[in-house]
């Protein structure tokens, strides 16, 4: 039997979320723990019933048997960590059903937390002098090659993927501005957001550039705050609070010469201006036996909203080169649109928590409970990344 359908998400939680450094005095552990005790509630299950752990990025904000003791969770069986960074919030839950396919747990937990004050000296808990900020990015020699070119973080280095897929097929500004404004629109609804004023054109247009083409509102959000999900066996789902959401197929990594992508600048022109999840939606798809056109609703990762054009491309949603007509002509809206794309407001407006937000809009949506609800959704497609492999997928049905 293939891991198709063998596992479900039955339980999602989150704490608040917070504008980065204000989720200050708790620590880490904290923002981990009250997520994984909401997801655990949410399934009508506890801290007993918990036997693995299925992370990625820095997942817990700190170290996973510690997290295991402080819970008191009776017996680990089962332990993985996908690498790099928020391409692997997807796959971290499509490693859950693995395990439990495998026989390896019984009950998956996968988490992020994120906290990222600027200094946790005085009223936290670091020594004086050691940064806060989880995504601080020591020297290396590679990045001697790039450095130079003014490439020192995500927002310069994705700006160079958007430019360059502008220039191969004409793709504007006012695309890009579609995404962030489709997305506000979707947050303003949920209590959950961060940002809650309207976005208009005048306010993208009139936004200060960080750097070109992308502007202020290009930009995910920096947050603080953590959300988990539980997975365990179809079978014992079916006993649970929820009607299970199926896992029907996941995949994570990519191109290797896609390799540490925006850090590294050495991808083949023939994928340059792409997402890096081509090849991981070519196999999801294959595992499913489904397509782009049975999708219900998209949870598309934002951290640049261009990266949501690209992925539309990569995924099938619309031939290569044409994401930018594809949302100018409205199909991401939520209540008109083809393909409602993130309409929990997304990293760009909901808030940032290294993707895992998306995970629990599915879930919602595919429950029926969402605050922006899809009418008679039974697909929800998660992705996380762009990002360094691995990229990766999750396709959920009811």
């Amino acid at each position: 039997m293939g891991m198709q359908d063998a596992a479900a998400v039955v339980g999602v939680g989150a704490t608040r979320y917070y504008k980065r450094g204000q989720s200050l005095p708790q620590t880490p552990l904290e923002l981990a723990g009250t997520a994984m005790l909401a997801a655990l509630a949410d399934a009508g299950l506890t801290v007993d019933d918990v036997d693995g752990l299925a992370l990625y990025s820095m997942g817990l904000g700190g170290d996973t048997s510690l997290f295991a003791q402080v819970m008191g969770i009776p017996e680990v069986r089962f332990t993985a960590t996908l690498t790099g960074g928020g391409g692997g919030s997807a796959g971290s839950v499509g490693l859950a059903a693995a395990a439990i396919h495998a026989g390896m747990a019984t009950t998956v937990v996968s988490l992020m937390t994120l906290q990222q004050a600027a200094s946790r000296f005085g009223t936290s808990y670091a020594p004086r002098g050691r940064p806060g900020a989880q995504y601080s990015a020591p020297p290396s020699p590679e990045k001697d090659f790039t450095s130079p070119s003014g490439l020192m973080g995500p927002g310069q280095m994705f700006a160079v993927l958007a430019m360059r897929h502008m220039h191969e097929y004409g793709t504007r500004r006012e695309h890009f501005a579609e995404v962030a404004i489709s997305t506000r629109a979707n947050a303003i609804r949920r209590e959950t957001s961060l940002m809650t004023a309207p976005l208009t054109l005048d306010d993208y247009f009139n936004a200060r550039m960080i750097a070109e083409p992308l502007c202020l509102y290009d930009f995910c959000l920096e947050c603080d705050g953590a959300v988990a999900v539980v997975t365990t066996s179809l079978e014992r789902a079916r006993d649970l609070r929820h009607p299970p959401v199926r896992i029907r197929a996941s995949a994570h990594g990519g191109h290797g010469r896609w390799g540490q992508a925006i850090t590294w600048m050495n991808m083949p022109d023939e994928y340059f201006a792409s997402s890096g999840h081509r090849p991981v939606a070519q196999r999801l798809w294959a595992m499913a036996g489904m397509t782009a056109a049975d999708v219900d609703v998209a949870l598309l990762y934002d951290h640049f909203s261009p990266m949501v054009i690209l992925q539309l491309e990569d995924y099938g949603f619309c031939p290569i080169g044409e994401g930018g007509p594809f949302v100018a002509d409205g199909n991401i809206r939520h209540g008109t649109g083809t393909v409602p794309v993130n309409t929990h407001g997304g990293n760009l407006s909901e808030a940032y928590i290294i993707g895992m937000t998306h995970v629990k809009e599915a879930v919602e949506q595919l429950r029926g409970t969402a605050v922006n609800q899809v009418d008679g959704a039974e697909v929800a497609l998660v992705t996380g990344g762009p990002a360094s492999i691995p990229t990766s997928a999750l396709l959920l049905t009811r």
